[in-house]
């Protein structure tokens, strides 16, 4: 099935950055070509930001945040912005379901529900600004009369996304910090910039104010500007992990404050008593999304030696029945990757592990019924070594390694062998025994019986997958500062 609108740019300014509240014109030529990853057809291009336009962007956001009005309105102001901004998003649902398919490879069957989930998400964070306790009262002070805690706006915010689901991303970052009271500069990803852009066009819609939002696509070394800028209070990166050690570095020379969500090699335990159909297939499905592009995929699947084979072949069956196509076609169960970059990366590692000791099962190559768009086939390996590149290393890609285990306690210990720590699940019926294997895991989320994330709780990795949460509460907490005043006596509101 083709798409159902016609071929043309998803954003009303591709040409153009959005910086102080003006749809303003680049300082270079430059543009970045938007390819559609399920035929390879150009899509639109869209206007690469110098420097110079990103530091115009963070001079703008820092004027917003120290003259202007937003950081000095009430939080419920800033919340009625968000409930603005949702129906202003749900209004684009069709173009947001349009546009990630072709840019990041997302089935359109859920991609069109994205619209209204994240105009949800917004409406929550709008709704937490009533609930969320932003000053309280503290023990008193020897020698004082009144002590009291108040969570202030960290400031000025560099907010980074990547390709694969940067909507997403995206409101996890602007939303809390607009409701603290932050300015934010929204970084956009060459590869799939629509989604941000369509987030500028809600803004301007609603007439937020100008410099609280300004988003530009920029590639690596620009970036850098954002991340060097000592105007720029936060950095809140979401990336592979190589690129927040680089980001991590700069900032802290700096002292400025981060919020890191970085790369995973996430693992499924297959207890002794999991259902091996269920466990497979729940894997197979969950790998599908997104094409495995996600950090949190759970790519090391680990089961006792003695129920490997048999959990490999049901693993394998699943994983052979997914139907590879266009996202546009209602009978795909896997689209494509984002890129040709991506395939080739992905197929790199498919290749040194079909030369290590792994044994390919099912995938390996390009579907031979799919000569255009960044296709591959979902793929299995089976005994492999825990050490391995392909069981260390993030593919992003629908490449899942299974590795054998003595036991429970050496499964556990598999797990905890990577550098990552950001998601991890639990097979088996017993939710005792779950959560007691849960307390093992040095991971920031563990699923049961299933591949589980809900960032509206928190969202984020031990180890090298990250530093601090975005998401809910744990997500304000991230873009505010904390400050204590001591007064004589209780000021109004407390007498």
């Amino acid at each position: 099935m083709a798409s159902n609108l016609a071929i043309s740019p998803p954003i009303a300014h591709p040409r153009e950055l959005y910086i102080g509240g003006r749809w303003v014109t680049s300082s270079s030529s430059e543009v970045a070509e938007v390819i559609d990853s399920n035929d390879e057809s150009p899509y639109y291009a869209v206007a690469k930001a110098t420097a110079g336009d990103v530091t115009s962007a963070i001079t703008s956001s820092r004027a917003a945040f120290d003259e202007g009005p937003w950081p000095r309105m009430t939080h419920a102001q800033r919340a009625q912005y968000l409930r603005e901004f949702a129906a202003a998003l749900r209004a684009r649902s069709e173009t947001l379901a349009q546009a990630w398919p072709r840019e990041s490879g997302v089935l359109y069957s859920f991609a069109r529900t994205t619209g209204d989930f994240y105009a949800d998400l917004l409406t929550y964070y709008a709704d937490l600004g009533d609930s969320h306790v932003w000053e309280e009262q503290a023990p008193t002070t020897p020698g004082a009369g009144f002590s009291m805690l108040v969570r202030e706006p960290v400031g000025v915010v560099g907010a980074i996304v990547p390709w694969n689901s940067p909507l997403g991303l995206s409101i996890h970052k602007i939303a809390p910090a607009f409701l603290t009271g932050c300015t934010v500069v929204l970084k956009a990803a060459p590869e799939a910039p629509a989604m941000p852009y369509i987030l500028a066009e809600c803004a301007d819609e609603i007439g937020l104010p100008a410099g609280v939002l300004n988003v530009v696509v920029a590639d690596r070394e620009e970036s850098e500007t954002l991340v060097r800028d000592e105007r720029v209070d936060k950095i809140a990166f979401t990336g592979s992990t190589a690129a927040g050690r680089r980001i991590a570095s700069l900032v802290g020379s700096r002292i400025g404050r981060i919020t890191l969500e970085l790369g995973g090699k996430s693992p499924a335990l297959i207890l002794d008593d999991a259902d091996l159909e269920h466990a497979a297939s729940t894997i197979a499905t969950a790998e599908a999304f997104l094409t495995g592009q996600s950090c949190a995929s759970l790519t090391r699947v680990i089961v006792s030696r003695p129920r490997h084979d048999e959990f490999v072949d049901a693993l394998a069956a699943s994983f052979e029945a997914t139907r590879v196509g266009s996202a546009f076609d209602p009978a795909t169960q896997l689209g494509p990757l984002v890129s040709a970059g991506q395939r080739d990366r992905v197929e790199s590692y498919i290749a040194e592990a079909r030369a290590s000791d792994a044994r390919l099962v099912t995938g390996g190559g390009r579907p031979a019924d799919l000569p255009r768009g960044y296709f591959v086939e979902p793929t299995v390996f089976a005994e492999v070594d825990n050490s391995s590149k392909i069981a260390q290393e993030e593919v992003f890609g629908p490449v899942l390694a299974v590795i054998p285990a003595a036991d429970e306690a050496d499964a556990v210990r598999i797990a905890n062998d990577t550098i990552y720590g950001l998601n991890a699940s639990v097979f088996t019926p017993d939710v005792d025994r779950a959560r007691g294997v849960a307390a093992q895991l040095r991971s920031g989320t563990v699923g049961h019986n299933a591949f589980r994330l809900d960032a509206r709780i928190g969202f984020g990795g031990f180890k090298q997958s990250g530093l601090g949460r975005e998401g809910g509460r744990e997500g304000i907490a991230a873009y505010s500062e904390t400050k204590v005043i001591v007064l004589d006596e209780p000021p109004q509101g407390y007498r």
